[in-house]
């Protein structure tokens, strides 16, 4: 499996993430993303302090695809063993959902299911894990640039 793991900028403890890469940190940090049908997806655990986003582009891998943080069955349930890893436990975390606009739209049709089954992904792994949605910014026209702050759990949304 891989999953790409973006490089922290030390002055400011912040982290940018593109499509297939995750991160969490037990250190308060800001991870920021742009989205447009692609979904990112943050966890917070606001016993340990403990935070982590992912950046997928599609839902699910299959067939002869390697395993990447490019497909939200991989990279959903990686972000929340890497939560785990630092400390956190499963029945603390919560995760809130971020998805833009079906930028493919004009290609075909199955555009906007595109961004649909991001979501739905996103949806299904995490209620399996029990971990619950506590909040969800989704579709539209425009992407989205979100910021999330690991210590505190808080999210700022833009619309692009």
């Amino acid at each position: 499996m891989t999953a790409a793991t973006p490089s922290v900028t030390e002055e400011t403890a912040s982290v940018y993430l593109h499509a297939g890469e995750l991160f969490a940190s037990a250190t308060a940090c800001t991870i920021a993303t742009i989205v447009g049908s692609c979904v990112a997806v943050c966890l917070f655990d606001p016993t340990r302090r403990i935070g982590g986003a992912n950046h997928y582009l599609l839902s699910e891998s299959f067939g002869s695809a390697p395993a990447s943080a490019r497909f939200g069955n991989v990279a959903i349930p990686e972000l929340v063993l890497r939560a785990l890893a630092l400390g956190s436990r499963k029945g603390d975390l919560s995760a809130k959902i971020f998805r833009g606009a079906s930028t493919t739209a004009g290609l075909g049709g199955g555009a906007s299911s595109l961004g649909s089954k991001n979501v739905q992904i996103a949806r299904r792994i995490l209620s399996a894990e029990r971990i619950p949605i506590v909040a969800e910014d989704i579709g539209g026209e425009r992407g989205r640039k979100i910021i999330f702050h690991t210590a505190e759990g808080h999210v700022w949304v833009r619309k692009l």
